[in-house]
């Protein structure tokens, strides 16, 4: 976590704005960015990289791992790869992954192939309840070991396999189980095929991409990765455009608050991250893409927002995977839109950094909106735009950014008197969030 714990506390409504911002980098791709730098062959640069604290985890962890790292200035990264099977790790060696899921995921998955690996494995408080059976069975698969059996959460012990073979893997909705399989079959001896049942992020087959005599993208109903073990992976150029789970945020404060318009520049738009913007365009919000350009396999462009009225959201699980992370901004938006949200097919969001069902319910109830969850269906029973200056919302540390900066949103919208507790986790993925909700004329103290 960025330095010492504080909590942060609205009392004020947001007034209308008209603004044009640029929002923090994408975190997906810059943590991909350094850990696939690490293993092509020869200098990997890397512009406009976010440095929040997940990717800070991820630089130390590279760095113990013997790769160096230079950064030529703010953004702007050196990566020394010296190819597959490079990393080095002393004996009882720890690295700690911090609040990082997608870190603890990609860097097993590359470290489960790598020999002679013998490591410690640990997260924050947050990242350590998280289940990992999913990545221990898979990585098994390839021979890795972990230790003690049968523990599904750090912290844990990782020896690698000393016989790496390629497999079969059938990819489920996470992105991060399917990029570990991409990054284990890396340096496993044959070939690795990695079948999409769902389309998920695919930053890291688009980073790769170029390197066709590793990896093969092969369309036919659905997307087969086919991954050839121990080829050369050459070095990377990568320019890293916004994030749009960042910019989720802005977004859905424009939408609902009266007379506003927002511009946000040069965010990455890759079709398996802007479920966010489809869902709400369909609720008919005045959402517009422009700009749009394609560099390193990425499309990027600008996001123009203004200020509507939506109506009730209704998602399936196919939305699940390409709107992850901002469903608990979605919730926000249902609980102030009037009538009946229903959002099907979330049951994975219980295993985040908190239990993003749970926690957003509790969230919303104290400005007297009613949910209801019941096997993997949310429904939220919006009351339009609420003025809450008589309720009060408290966040317990959840050490959730996403819990974080959604309360933040809705206490702006709402004018709740608001605590958001331990808020330096937005740190995590947003280092630029207050400074630019302050340009938006947010009023916000910070108590230490």
């Amino acid at each position: 976590m960025s330095g010492k714990s504080f909590t942060v506390c609205i009392k004020n409504k947001i007034k209308s704005y008209k603004k044009v911002i640029t929002v923090d980098s994408d975190k997906s791709l810059s943590i991909r960015s350094f850990l696939i730098g690490s293993i092509c062959q020869g200098i990997s640069t890397a512009t406009n990289v976010l440095e929040s604290d997940d990717v800070k985890s991820t630089i130390s962890a590279c760095q113990k791992l013997g790769v160096k790292i230079i950064k030529v200035k703010p953004g702007f990264f050196k990566i020394y790869g010296k190819g597959l099977g490079s990393f080095v790790a002393k004996k009882n060696l720890t690295i700690n992954f911090g609040n990082s899921g997608t870190l603890a995921r990609l860097l097993i998955g590359i470290l489960s192939t790598n020999p002679n690996i013998q490591i410690n494995v640990k997260g924050d408080h947050s990242l350590n309840k998280r289940s990992m059976k999913k990545l221990v069975d898979l990585l098994s698969k390839f021979g890795a070991i972990f230790l003690p059996k049968q523990k599904q959460t750090f912290p844990l012990k990782l020896i690698s396999s000393e016989m790496p073979i390629g497999l079969k893997y059938k990819a489920g909705v996470s992105a991060q189980l399917k990029s570990a399989a991409i990054l284990a079959g890396l340096n496993s001896y044959g070939n690795t095929i990695v079948e999409e049942q769902i389309s998920s992020r695919d930053h890291t087959e688009n980073i790769l991409k170029k390197n066709t005599q590793a990896i093969k993208i092969l369309k036919k109903r659905k997307k087969i990765i086919k991954v050839q073990g121990k080829r050369y992976l050459n070095s990377l150029s990568l320019n890293i455009g916004g994030d749009p789970s960042s910019a989720a945020f802005f977004t859905a404060l424009t939408l609902l608050n009266s007379h506003s318009t927002l511009k946000i520049k040069n965010v990455g738009l890759n079709h398996t991250r802007t479920g966010f913007y489809e869902i709400l365009k369909k609720q008919k919000a005045k959402i517009k893409f422009a700009n749009l350009k394609k560099e390193n396999n990425e499309i990027k462009g600008d996001i123009h927002i203004k200020s509507c009225k939506l109506t009730s959201i209704k998602t399936n699980s196919d939305w699940y995977p390409k709107t992850a992370d901002e469903f608990p901004i979605l919730f926000v938006i249902a609980s102030l839109i009037r009538g009946t949200s229903v959002f099907k097919g979330i049951q994975d969001l219980a295993n985040k950094e908190s239990d993003r069902i749970k926690e957003m319910q509790k969230v919303i109830k104290q400005i007297g909106v009613n949910s209801s969850y019941s096997k993997g269906v949310l429904k939220i029973f919006g009351k339009g735009m609420v003025y809450a200056k008589d309720k009060t919302i408290t966040v317990p540390n959840l050490g959730d950014h996403r819990i974080a900066q959604s309360s933040f949103v809705l206490a702006l919208l709402t004018g709740a008197k608001t605590k958001i507790r331990n808020f330096e986790t937005v740190f995590t993925s947003a280092p630029s969030f207050l400074k630019i909700m302050k340009s938006l004329g947010a009023k916000f103290e910070i108590q230490k």
